[in-house]
């Protein structure tokens, strides 16, 4: 116990010369004070691993001293020193804060007792300080690991509206409306997973997605894009504040996407028109609807596209471990996914 500071509080003189004697032949570094009010003093001006306090002293009695050294911030471990038959007052001592209590009894006996709390107390208080040593550098990881992943998703987000950029220039250059076409959904597909790493580098949780937040976004831009004077589309969106994993965000802006991309062009040939987005959590699962009131689905009938569409609607769906259903019921098209939200 080479290096261990010990202050023992003792109004017995003849007590605490003998604990002095003998702390020291095992090693401690003892220093002594006769009453709660030196022992508060000594503890204020000096530093040490652990205390030992005596429970009768006149005018401050152990407790007390207890008390007060808990007051002022003092976290050093306390080893409470009581007599035989006063289990009640020992419980009163740990309850404030004490780490042990030894039964002070007449005899070499009491002073081993003593020296072997000090060793399970000393230990304790060294597994506990490397503990918490251990919970910080933990907490410290963690928060560079969330920085760093922040600063990816926010590369990402930036590398995605930089390839969307190329890409509304190539179609702005090209004269084909079929090929021009084309390259504006390819350019909404990537807007759509652009949006969900954007959602992720302005966030606390690098791990999960606020669909409400993300599909106002996405449906915003969608707006944008899709509706026109000539054409005029209203994109309405009613959605709980579901959080889903990245991948699964990722997989279901696409679908949303796709579906609304479609509403938007082949549901209302004549004019303008609304498409509803409703986003609910059931149990352990959640709920997509994507629904308009134009002129429906032709049974049976082909992609009147390229068929790419679908395709991305289906391999989005699978990676949920879903499927998109159409309600032939509706008047315009209704289309309802159900999956797990995990």
């Amino acid at each position: 116990m080479a290096g261990v500071r010990v202050l023992y509080v003792d109004d017995d003189d003849g007590i605490r010369r003998l604990a002095t004697r003998a702390l020291t032949r095992l090693g401690y570094d003892v220093a002594d004070a006769e009453s709660g009010v030196a022992g508060l003093e000594k503890a204020a001006n000096d530093r040490f691993d652990l205390i030992a306090i005596d429970h009768y002293m006149p005018g401050m009695d152990g407790l007390a001293t207890l008390a007060a050294l808990r007051a002022r911030g003092d976290t050093t471990p306390v080893v409470y020193v009581t007599g035989s038959d006063e289990g009640r007052i020992a419980v009163a001592a740990l309850k404030a804060g004490a780490a042990d209590y030894v039964v002070k009894t007449v005899g070499g006996d009491f002073f081993d007792l003593l020296a072997a709390s000090f060793a399970a107390v000393l230990d304790r208080a060294r597994l506990e300080r490397d503990k918490a040593t251990a919970d910080a550098d933990l907490i410290a990881s963690n928060a560079r690991l969330e920085a760093l992943l922040g600063e990816v998703n926010h590369r990402v987000a930036n590398s995605l509206q930089i390839v969307s950029a190329m890409i509304r220039l190539q179609a702005t250059a090209l004269s084909d409306p079929a090929a021009r076409g084309a390259l504006e959904d390819t350019q909404r597909r990537i807007d759509a997973i652009a949006q969900v790493h954007r959602r992720l580098y302005t966030s606390s949780d690098v791990e999960s997605v606020d669909m409400r937040e993300y599909l106002r976004a996405l449906i915003d831009e969608l707006g944008e894009t899709l509706s026109s004077e000539a054409a005029p589309r209203r994109l309405q969106l009613l959605a709980e504040s579901v959080r889903l994993p990245t991948d699964r965000a990722v997989s279901l802006g696409v679908i949303v996407t796709e579906l609304v991309t479609n509403a938007c062009k082949y549901a209302y040939p004549a004019g303008g028109g609304e498409v509803r987005v409703r986003l609910r959590e059931t149990d352990d699962d959640f709920e997509l609807v994507v629904e308009d009131d134009g002129c429906g689905m032709v049974p049976d009938a082909g992609p009147r596209g390229t068929g790419l569409g679908q395709k991305l609607i289906r391999a989005m769906a699978q990676s949920l471990r879903a499927s998109v259903t159409y309600d032939s019921a509706h008047a315009g098209v209704r289309a309802t996914l159900r999956a797990a939200l995990v």
